[in-house]
């Protein structure tokens, strides 16, 4: 099973970035996938997920309103358009696979990708 998130890269603050995750080697509908971020000195934080099958969203408060996740049934992929970015977004972003409903926790999730860096400048 293989999470690869990708997309990652500098951008000034105001600045869009669009990170994806490709998802192989199992199938995927029952799953809800999930994504990350870590910044340094900080906890790891849930920023949004997606239920695979229906496509239902749930966002965190900090990125609702700029953040919008996405997926496409047929590539196997999860997106997160990244909108009016700050520098406090700047983090190491993972996406990640949960076995049922969801979380906001870490921890409950099967599957990681490898993280994709994240940096706005001010």
């Amino acid at each position: 099973v293989q999470l690869q998130a990708y997309g990652g890269g500098l951008v000034q603050a105001g600045g869009s970035l669009r990170l994806s995750c490709a998802a192989s080697g199992r199938t995927f509908s029952s799953y809800y996938m999930g994504w990350f971020r870590h910044a340094p000195g900080k906890e790891r934080e849930f920023v949004a997920g997606i239920t695979w099958s229906d496509g239902t969203a749930h966002y965190a408060d900090s990125v609702k309103g700029r953040f919008t996740i996405s997926r496409d049934n047929a590539k196997n992929t999860v997106f997160l358009q990244m909108d009016s970015l700050k520098p406090e977004d700047t983090a190491l972003y993972y996406c990640a696979a949960h076995p049922s409903g969801g979380s906001y926790y870490w921890g409950s999730y099967d599957y990681w990708g490898q993280g994709t860096q994240v940096t706005v400048s001010s």
